[in-house]
């Protein structure tokens, strides 16, 4: 691996990790908890066929049919260890972590605060900044109170008062000591999952299960307005607050180069899945915040699911590409032309064989993509810790620790998190 030795990563360049509260605390009651309990034995026996094609079948296949997998439970009790888990990540030279906070600890129930979470989440942030670790709080990454669920969620305009409400409490009590906020993560994935696209493409569809283009439709635009007036309320409260989204960004490209057909098929899907909320929160939007995971490669066809390259692929199947993050780089500074930060980006590695490749690709894109002009303000792996990876359970593992939650959850690192706490202090000389 070469380095230009003239480019320097900018003094301030947020090195961090990400978590989100419902993977990796513990004891959570949401729409989510509900909904693993009533899928949990549905899952684990189709499992084999949703994942024999996967390459570490072979080794999960006992975890992934046993329906204990799909139950989020304990997590990883970062709620109750999360000073010890900021240690290492301090131990890794991170000096910044995402994490994001849980509306059903702070409101239970309709309008009920819980006092107790809301100075939880104080200590959390206090704690961060005193060992230098600069607090990126993510709103809302995907769970529900369960009252809010039942009045249908984000599906109804009328029920983004109650977003509101909380983004208010949020700017009140939390945002002192915070300058980085994320209003919403990854809405693309999340409205996909949950309210269009068929069991195949997902392995399975995610609370609610509502296969609606309407309904999808529908809460895709009330969480533009969703973040539009999470914005303007959280810059009310502190105009110095730097806010912005986590979209789910894909270098998407097409098969067959110059193929007028997939030339155009590809540019819909860019359009469609990269710039569409970005576009229309674009004014809302101190800094670009995406997750990359995927370069996916397109054909003309009666199918929008990708034709990627067999080899080489992470634990859950997906074809790894991490210099791709450098032309998405290109074309996310050409669109809006605003700092960005990567918020997440890694992978499935139970063997720790591609994570210090693909981090030091990552890096390596990075800097090219700073030296044609772009700011790049922040990087953040997913994940600091092993955590529960939704639909697909405790299986994946893309901790730079590693979790054994069958003994006591013993955190251990990786050799590839000290190669990369390593290299942070090589490109901070």
């Amino acid at each position: 691996m070469t380095k230009d030795k003239n480019l320097k990563f900018p003094e301030g360049f947020l090195w961090g990790a990400s978590v989100s509260s419902h993977q990796v605390e513990g004891g959570n009651h949401n729409q989510w908890t509900i909904w693993e309990k009533e899928n949990a034995n549905r899952l684990a026996e189709t499992a084999e066929k949703r994942l024999k094609r996967v390459k570490a079948w072979p080794e999960i296949k006992k975890q992934a049919q046993d329906p204990d997998n799909y139950i989020s439970g304990e997590g990883v009790d970062h709620f109750r260890r999360y000073e010890k888990d900021f240690d290492i990540a301090k131990s890794l030279n991170l000096n910044s972590l995402r994490f994001s906070i849980e509306w059903s600890r702070i409101e239970p129930e309709e309008g009920q605060w819980n006092r107790e979470a809301i100075d939880y989440y104080k200590r959390y942030i206090k704690e961060l900044n005193q060992r230098g670790l600069e607090p990126m709080l993510n709103i809302w990454h995907w769970t529900l109170p369960v009252w809010f669920a039942a009045r249908g969620g984000f599906k109804y305009r009328k029920n983004l008062w109650y977003f509101r409400r909380f983004v208010k409490l949020v700017a009140d009590e939390l945002t002192d000591d915070v300058r980085y906020i994320i209003t919403i993560n990854e809405p693309n994935v999340y409205t996909t999952y949950s309210y269009l696209a068929p069991e195949p493409v997902t392995q399975t569809l995610w609370p609610p299960q509502e296969k609606n283009i309407v309904s999808f439709t529908r809460v895709y635009l009330n969480l533009v307005q969703a973040h539009r007036q999470a914005y303007k309320i959280l810059k009310a409260k502190r105009p110095g607050l730097k806010v912005g989204i986590a979209s789910h960004l894909a270098n998407i490209q097409a098969k067959r180069p110059h193929n007028i057909f997939d030339e155009g098929i590809t540019q819909s899907m860019r359009y469609f899945w990269d710039w569409w909320f970005l576009r229309r929160t674009r004014l809302q939007q101190d800094f670009i915040g995406f997750n990359y995971y995927f370069t996916d490669y397109y054909r003309f066809k009666f199918s929008i699911a990708p034709e990627n390259p067999k080899v080489p692929l992470s634990d859950m199947g997906w074809y790894m590409e991490p210099e791709g993050v450098y032309p998405l780089l290109l074309r996310t500074w050409a669109h809006y032309k605003k700092p960005i930060i990567i918020t997440e980006n890694g992978l499935a590695d139970m063997h720790d064989e591609y994570r210090w490749w693909w981090i030091g690709e990552t890096i390596i894109a990075m800097e090219r993509a700073m030296s044609e002009g772009v700011k790049v303000a922040g990087y953040f792996h997913w994940s600091l810790l092993d955590n529960f990876e939704w639909s697909h359970g405790w299986w994946p593992k893309f901790g730079l620790v590693a979790v054994d939650r069958e003994n006591g959850m013993r955190r251990t690192i990786r050799k590839s998190a000290l190669w990369y706490a390593e290299k942070i202090t090589e490109l901070k000389k």
